[in-house]
């Protein structure tokens, strides 16, 4: 009895675990079957795009372009927090934008909109009723409206003076009804909307730094100036010193690295930790920086963003960058300072 016992809890205990196994599986098959689906809806979009509704997309864009305003983003439901969205997309890449809530836009809100500014109304059926206000009074006050729907022959997509009308496509939901694909469609398009704007006017890495002064995103666009150590803490050398007096000033500085520069002050080389190691002999310190030097060393402008200096020391596997202008070193930029200031 007792060995039944044990044997029945053991098969009990097997049993559990080919059943939470089992289950397990068919998490990862719903999500994947998810994507799968969301996927499709995403491709079926640009598909669209290269098929007629890119005429509607150019026109969202001159019309948005043209508006001397705000770009006023709206909508309900999942689609409401689309628009939330959107709308903070377009204002961090330099399109002044605001979300109005349709709901408080029929009790005051109406008076945040005015007659400078776009509306862009989402709505996947669009017969949303909370838009029919903001609907209306674009059409009173001759305001732009660009509607995002699924509907050309829609309240919304016959009311809008541009219709950007969503391919058809199922939602990931099993009962395809949760707005899901049909939600990342819209986000996907005001994504594409703004991004098209930014890029047809020339919008800069240093505007939107401007526009995003905080955290690690803001430090990744402060500039290599701001973080290079400059003058006396700069370490050089000129062609011709003994490498008993290079490592003295790369131990004094503390960089790990020397720079090297020809008598018209140009970098011309760099003496590493690593040459050291690669040179290590009873000789080195009698040698000159010009035999242990590596040539041509990587070398960043000031005016570059501390970004691309990470980026540089990355791919390169370096922790120190030279800072030079007209081939001239002017400064360093340490690992560790990109890691002071949040950009690393």
């Amino acid at each position: 009895m007792r060995t039944k016992g044990v044997h029945v809890k053991s098969s009990t205990v097997k049993s559990s675990a080919l059943k939470q196994t089992s289950n397990q599986r068919g998490l990862i098959e719903s999500a994947v079957r998810t994507l799968e689906v969301e996927a499709g809806g995403l491709t079926a979009l640009a598909e669209a795009i290269h098929n007629g509704l890119g005429e509607s997309f150019i026109a969202a864009i001159e019309l948005i372009r043209a508006a001397r305003g705000r770009v006023i983003v709206t909508g309900m439901g999942k689609s409401g927090h689309v628009a939330r969205k959107i709308a903070a997309t377009l204002a961090s890449t330099g399109r002044p934008a605001y979300f109005v809530h349709p709901g408080e836009a029929s009790h005051g809100d109406l008076g945040m909109v005015t007659e400078d500014d776009v509306i862009m109304a989402l709505s996947w059926s669009g017969e949303t009723v909370e838009l029919k206000d903001l609907i209306d009074y674009s059409r009173r006050f001759r305001i732009g409206l660009i509607g995002i729907t699924s509907k050309a022959d829609s309240t919304l997509g016959v009311a809008s003076d541009v219709a950007l009308v969503l391919p058809n496509a199922r939602e990931a939901c099993p009962h395809n009804l949760a707005p899901t694909t049909s939600s990342l469609m819209q986000l996907a398009l005001g994504d594409a909307l703004a991004v098209a704007l930014l890029e047809s006017r020339g919008f800069t890495a240093t505007e939107f730094g401007v526009l995003h002064p905080g955290g690690r995103l803001g430090a990744a666009l402060k500039f290599v100036r701001d973080l290079m150590h400059a003058g006396d803490a700069v370490p050089l050398a000129p062609l011709g010193t003994r490498m008993s007096e290079a490592v003295v000033v790369m131990s004094a500085k503390g960089f790990g690295c020397l720079g090297v520069t020809d008598s018209d002050g140009r970098l011309v080389g760099i003496v590493t930790d690593g040459d050291l190691r690669r040179h290590m002999g009873p000789k080195l310190l009698e040698a000159t920086v010009d035999e242990v030097m590596t040539p041509r060393p990587k070398t960043i402008r000031p005016d570059q963003l501390a970004a691309e200096a990470l980026e540089i020391l990355n791919s390169s596997k370096i922790t120190a960058l030279m800072v030079a202008e007209a081939g001239k070193p002017i400064g360093i930029v340490h690992l560790h300072d990109l890691l002071r200031a949040g950009v690393a």
